[in-house]
């Protein structure tokens, strides 16, 4: 903890109008699993706690912008709204690198950063992944079905700390079966 003053309460509501019950949901399954992840680890859970709010605002209205990706955006949105309310300069930078790396690859990151990326790519994993994508394609299960496919296979390697590896081998082998049982079950025509 870092002693610097948090207004949590609005980093929350800001993230819970704008993300809706999928930002916030999101937000606060990446901190558990930080918190998991992180058991043991040094590290500044102020900086994380703020990063994982702040690291989709570029995704959401009124941030989004059409062409750019959502992680510039939400740098740019959280660099702004650090700057104004006044967050010293290596929070701020703690905090936007957390950003920055949360889809990231490598490991010459902070801890928190790493700590970040971790559990993101982890909330896109098991049934809770496996729902995630197929929420974001209703209406052609094949496309869901082969985007969770897609991102097993891209997340399947990319953690640096043993406990999300772990969670990652248990969340991996339940999509197997998940998916394995959805090919049973349609015979295909999905």
């Amino acid at each position: 903890m870092t002693g610097i003053p948090i207004d949590r309460d609005e980093i929350a509501r800001l993230t819970e109008e704008y993300g809706g019950q999928w930002g916030i949901n999101h937000t606060r399954r990446l901190l558990a699993l930080v918190s998991s992840i992180g058991e043991g680890q040094a590290y500044d859970a102020d900086a994380v706690w703020v990063a994982a709010h702040l690291h989709d605002w570029g995704a959401y209205t009124p941030w989004a912008q059409k062409g750019v990706d959502h992680t510039e955006r939400s740098l740019q949105v959280a660099e702004a709204f650090l700057t104004e309310k006044g967050y010293p300069e290596e929070f701020k930078k703690l905090v936007l690198e957390c950003i920055e790396f949360h889809h990231g690859v490598g490991s010459d990151r902070s801890t928190e950063a790493l700590l970040m990326r971790d559990a993101d790519s982890l909330d896109f994993l098991g049934v809770v992944g496996i729902l995630r994508d197929f929420s974001k394609n209703p209406k052609d299960m094949r496309a869901a079905y082969w985007s969770v496919q897609k991102r097993r296979a891209k997340l399947a390697n990319v953690f640096h700390f043993e406990k999300a590896k772990d969670l990652a081998a248990e969340r991996l082998s339940e999509m197997e079966t998940v998916l394995a049982a959805l090919e049973q079950e349609s015979a295909g025509h999905f």
